[in-house]
């Protein structure tokens, strides 16, 4: 008769397999440990029109799932893009690089082929990679599992999206597929539709990119009445009609122009280069007060309307992942490309350093690691995005990122050696909005407007005087008063030179090929 010693060995053995057969064998399940990630990028929603930033339309935007997301997560108050404009932006949010790394300068230029990107580290890391909607980087994107993406700017309705099959590079959508409805509505059916079909054994990284709410803030029917009759408050600069009231240098993108746009569409809708919802909007017989506040009323209540539907499918894909179970391991973010002005100083769009143009409104959702209801002040930059991801993911920041994961700062405890100051630049020069470059700390903002085109694509070949201007923040908020050349901030703006070429030096943006250049920074920051 055997005894209990006799099977000791083989019972040792047995087990020995199992456990090895145990950590050999990657499950499903332990692979989703990883966290999925559900990137929502809109186009110009500034932060104005968000309603949890407070301004004078926070009583008026329609909110409850941006307001869902903050009280479950954290919004970033200093959240600030490199580069305020459409292709920019993007590309810095997908290599984590200034324009000057990553070659998207303006919004005519493509991503290198072959360039690093955050879709392809993360493809090389055992995600599943998506883009669905706008893509505005005209060749083909790399390094996604899949995309089904709008042709350059696309269009608000019945839009067009292409996927690899039948791919031309450009605005060329003639090898794509047309969707009926409305483009935001859309995007979000095709983003959980593809969420559905996905290969559920990897974690995902899905880039839903809406249209909205870019000119020319289009909307869908359900909110046509929206604001019917209601009179939407003003910001404080409406009325600033030139650079004489503030010290400004240059005359910048005004409402008035806006307002030539609805005549020249509602004049020649065949011939201009989009259209707009309800037109015609006659402004004739008004005097300049009354026009551009007429104006003010038509554009901020389209842009809300437009954010409206943003809104409205921002729940669509938050249920869905909550009826599949996917929340507490989905990280999950709402931001935009860049702020929009919405009258301030009397303009509209962006590219300005100015605060309304430069912050991107921003707000993160993730339960497992993520306190709800946080708001943070630390300084952030579009090109932390990626960074901030790959650690989520548990991959190590690639050394192409110049920025950095602010992780710690999202679960309370900001290095001590995290950024104070943040550097920007502006490359589509024209003399309306001169290219420039600055720098911004928690109070202080001083700016460079070097006005020259550089050769770059669209840029304007006439050249404005290099001219500087200085805010304090504190003080002046807004941005109404120049202080630049005052005694009191002498000793200041002396101390934001020198950091303002210190990060010129850090990430590498110094003009040393551009012999233009070579004259007007000469001096400059002595």
């Amino acid at each position: 008769m055997k005894t209990a010693c006799h099977f000791a060995p083989v019972l040792y053995i047995f087990l020995a397999t199992i456990l090895l057969l145990g950590c050999q064998q990657k499950t499903p399940e332990a692979v989703l440990e990883k966290p999925n990630i559900l990137f929502i990028l809109s186009d110009d929603h500034t932060s104005q029109a968000w309603g949890i930033y407070g301004g004078v339309l926070e009583r008026y935007v329609q909110n409850g799932n941006i307001k869902r997301l903050a009280r479950e997560g954290a919004v970033l108050n200093n959240a600030f893009c490199t580069n305020s404009i459409c292709s920019p932006s993007r590309a810095s949010i997908l290599t984590g690089q200034y324009s000057h790394l990553n070659q998207v300068y303006t919004l005519r230029e493509p991503l290198p082929v072959g360039h690093p990107n955050i879709a392809k580290t993360f493809s090389e890391n055992g995600y599943h990679t998506a883009l669905i909607g706008k893509w505005h980087l005209y060749r083909q994107p790399e390094g996604f599992d899949y995309f089904n993406v709008l042709p350059n700017q696309g269009v608000y309705w019945n839009p067009v999206l292409k996927t690899k099959e039948g791919w031309k590079d450009g605005t060329d959508g003639s090898g794509g597929r047309v969707y009926e409805g409305f483009s935001t509505d859309v995007i979000t059916d095709l983003t959980v539709e593809h969420l559905k079909q996905r290969d559920t054994t990897k974690p995902f990284l899905m880039f839903c990119h809406f249209k909205a709410t870019h000119e020319p803030f289009d909307y869908p029917e359900r909110f046509a009445s929206l604001y019917k009759d209601v009179e939407i408050p003003e910001p404080e600069s409406l009325l600033d009609f030139g650079p004489e009231t503030t010290g400004r240098t240059f005359g910048g993108q005004i409402l008035e122009r806006l307002g030539m746009r609805w005549d020249e569409a509602t004049k020649n809708p065949d011939k201009f280069w989009t259209g707009y919802p309800g037109l015609p909007y006659p402004l004739d017989g008004l005097d300049s007060v009354q026009k551009r506040k007429k104006i003010y009323q038509k554009l901020v209540k389209d842009f809300m309307r437009s954010g409206a539907a943003i809104d409205d499918n921002i729940g669509k894909l938050l249920d869905y992942l909550e009826e599949e179970g996917l929340a507490e391991n989905t990280i999950v973010i709402y931001t935009a490309d860049q702020g929009y002005f919405l009258g301030e100083h009397g303009f509209f769009d962006k590219r300005l350093i100015y605060e309304e143009s430069m912050r991107m409104p921003f707000v993160v959702r993730y339960p497992k690691k993520i306190k709800g209801g946080q708001r943070i002040d630390d300084i952030i930059l579009n090109i932390d995005f990626p960074a901030l991801l790959s650690d989520y993911a548990g991959i190590e920041k690639p050394k192409y990122m110049q920025g950095e994961s602010f992780r710690e700062v999202l679960e309370g405890n900001t290095p001590e050696n995290w950024r104070k100051q943040m550097y920007y630049r502006y490359w589509l020069h024209h003399p309306h909005r001169p290219a420039h470059f600055g720098i911004r700390d928690n109070r202080y903002k001083l700016a460079f407007f070097y006005g020259q085109g550089l050769g770059m694509n669209g840029a304007s070949e006439e050249t404005t005087t290099p001219q500087w201007e200085f805010y304090d923040l504190q003080k002046d908020p807004n941005e109404l008063h120049n202080a630049y050349g005052e005694a009191e901030y002498a000793d200041i703006i002396a101390d934001m030179k020198k950091a303002l070429l210190e990060e010129r030096k850090r990430y590498g943006d110094l003009d040393a090929s551009r012999p233009e250049m070579t004259s007007i920074l000469e001096g400059l920051f002595e």
